[in-house]
Order: C-alpha cells, then sequence, then structure tokens
C-alpha cells in the first residue's frame, strides 16, 4: 500500500521540513489539499527540500480554475521536480460553486471528463509540438503560440487521480483518470458495493482493468498512543462525519445503512448554523463505520482490514507522534498487497 501524508499549509516556513521529514521516513506521497488555502504554492515548497517523494494535490478544485491554468501549474511543478507531481482534481458541490467561486455549475460528471482531457491535450501539445485542437461541450482549447508554450521537459505526463462519490463521476474516474480518490466520507461496504462497481464500469469503457488505476482509500484513521489519545482523534473523525454527512450530496452512504433520518437531522442543523452540535449527533456505531480505529501497535492491521481493496491511503496522525513511529507505520503498510500495477500515463491518446 503506497502511503500518503499531508503537508502544513498555513505556515510555509513549517513545509520544506515537513516534506523532507516525509520523504526520510518513507511516504511514498505528500500532499497538499484545498480547505482554508490553496494547494499549489505549498507543492512548489516542497521540491526544494525533497527529491523522491511524490507531490499531490488532494485535491485542486476543477471547475474554480481553466484547465489551462491548472495545466500551466501542473507543468511547472512536474518540471521543477524531476516528474514527482500528481495533480488531484475535484469537482465540489454546487453550493460551494455557485455561492463562494461565483462560478457556473453544470453537471459536473461529463463537464470533469471533458476537463481532464482538455489538460491532456494542452500538456500533449507542449510535449509535441502538435496543434492544440480541443474542442468539447464545456471546454474549447484551440489557441497555442510559441510565446506561451512552456519548454519541452522530456517527462511523462503528469497523472491525474479524480475525487469522487456518486456513480456519474465514479464513472469518469474510471473511464479518464490514472487514480481515483475516495471521499473521506466512506465506508467500506459503500466502497465496495458502490464505488468499485461504478469504478468497473468506467474501466471497461477505457478498455482498462482494475490493475490500471490506483484507488485511495476512503474513510478515516483514528490512532495514537494510548487509548486516551485514540478517543480523541474519535472525537475528531466524529465531528467530520458529522460535517461531512450534513450535505445532501453524500446523502447515498446514510441510504446504504438506512441512516437517510441522520443526514437530514444534520443537514438542518447546519442550516440552523448549530456547527458545535454535529458531533453529538453521530454515534461510536457509526464513527467505525468510517474510520480504522486503534493504538499505533495495531493500527496498521487495522488499515489493512478496514481499507481492504484500495492501493494507497492519505494517514493522519496526532500532533506529537514521533518520527520513529509514523516511519514503523509506514513500513507496516507498505507490506500490504495492493491491486494497482502503478501509473502509466503515457496510455493515453496524444488527442486527449
Amino acid at each position: 500500500m503506497r502511503v500518503e501524508i499531508g503537508l502544513p499549509s498555513g505556515n510555509w516556513s513549517e513545509v520544506g521540513p515537513a516534506a523532507a521529514q516525509a520523504e526520510a521516513l518513507g511516504f511514498d506521497s505528500v500532499s497538499a489539499v484545498e480547505l482554508a488555502h490553496e494547494p499549489f504554492l505549498p507543492l512548489a515548497l516542497a521540491t526544494q527540500t525533497t527529491e523522491k517523494v511524490e507531490l499531490s494535490t488532494a485535491i485542486a478544485i476543477a471547475f474554480s480554475r481553466s484547465p489551462m491554468v491548472v495545466a500551466n501549474m501542473s507543468w511547472d511543478l512536474h518540471a521543477n521536480s524531476g516528474g514527482r507531481f500528481h495533480l488531484g482534481l475535484g469537482s465540489q458541490v454546487k453550493g460551494h460553486n455557485e455561492r463562494r467561486f461565483s462560478v457556473p455549475w453544470s453537471a459536473p460528471a461529463p463537464r470533469m471528463q471533458e476537463y481532464i482531457e482538455s489538460l491532456r491535450a494542452i500538456w500533449n501539445c507542449w510535449m509535441t509540438g502538435e496543434k492544440l485542437n480541443y474542442v468539447g461541450k464545456h471546454y474549447n482549447f484551440t489557441l497555442m503560440t510559441p510565446e506561451f508554450s512552456p519548454a519541452k521537459n522530456g517527462l511523462p505526463m503528469p497523472a491525474i487521480s479524480l475525487a469522487a462519490v456518486g456513480p456519474a463521476m465514479l464513472r469518469v474516474g474510471g473511464r479518464v483518470a490514472d487514480g481515483v480518490r475516495l471521499h473521506s466520507f466512506c465506508t467500506k461496504r459503500y466502497m465496495e458495493e458502490v464505488c468499485m462497481t461504478h469504478i468497473a464500469e468506467g474501466l471497461a469503457q477505457s478498455g482498462r482493468d482494475r490493475k490500471d488505476i490506483e484507488i485511495y482509500g476512503g474513510g478515516f484513521v483514528a490512532t495514537g498512543a494510548d487509548e486516551e489519545t485514540v478517543a480523541k482523534m474519535i472525537d475528531s473523525v466524529r465531528y467530520r462525519v458529522g460535517f461531512y454527512g450534513s450535505t445532501r450530496t453524500y446523502f447515498p452512504v446514510w441510504e446504504l445503512y438506512g441512516l437517510e433520518d441522520l443526514g437530514l437531522k444534520l443537514h438542518q442543523m447546519v442550516a440552523d448554523r448549530k456547527w458545535d452540535q454535529l458531533a453529538g449527533e453521530v454515534s461510536d456505531d457509526v464513527v467505525e463505520l468510517f474510520a480504522a480505529v486503534g493504538t499505533y501497535d495495531n493500527i496498521a492491521k487495522a488499515i489493512e482490514t478496514r481499507f481492504e481493496g484500495a492501493d494507497a491511503l492519505r494517514l493522519t496522525l496526532p500532533d506529537g507522534t514521533s518520527a520513529g513511529v509514523m516511519g514503523e507505520i509506514v513500513q507496516d503498510l507498505h507490506r500490504v498487497e495492493t491491486p494497482c500495477g502503478g501509473h502509466d500515463t503515457a496510455r493515453w491518446p496524444a488527442s486527449v
């Protein structure tokens, strides 16, 4: 299993040292999320202190940015890291697109497929010098002059992973992405019965199979040196489950367990701005559906069981976890066999 760890985001002085430590401890990837801060700049800083570790957005919000802008940032990060950049994309939900980013909303799955196709068309233009000619329903890119083309770098295209929750987006991931990032609001059963079914459909449509795509396990990890610390981590997960579970887009997960009423109650609480009361509605039994739980000495086995079938995991550890413990957990997870055979971005047609 490949193991990813998040980078600090608010204080740039912490990014370089954190990335260097992650590389030294054997982490396969470091990632930056788009929450209160943007995700590309921390990775630029990480290129200066690392040599081997993958650098990933996990994720960057797509529709608030033109594919051309993302293609350019990705190209520079890929070139300056020696081919280590991995672009993780997500659509975000309608409300955030329209009301937080002030961008128009349309059916996200077909738009995302064009987004990914157009990125590869742009990169192919820069790699080969061929005319840029991507014409779709949502995106059109037909102008590229030498002055605006970055220098060829001799590298393969960056890998692209797609955050997906619903059936249509999961199928898009299977069709056109190198990896699918399952949402944290995901249970093992939802992964097996819903996610993998639709990803497999998309893979078949693109002539690929399971080994050709990397699945990032959806869910949480609650661990610590002792039971008291684990309990604090569980409470943190409890709030995240309540927060995500209030969003109607994620209600299919509740429906699988007959918990639609809980989702509706959480949704109303958010509408009433009762943020501090969300966690109180999430029982221990519900938390255990979403998380691998255990102390440091048994968390690797708990992760192997809870995230069975996934190829990669974003590992969250309590503040103060020692470097030695982190390294041991990473080594244990590396021993878990997974289906993915690695990324082969050269497979994609030049026209896409």
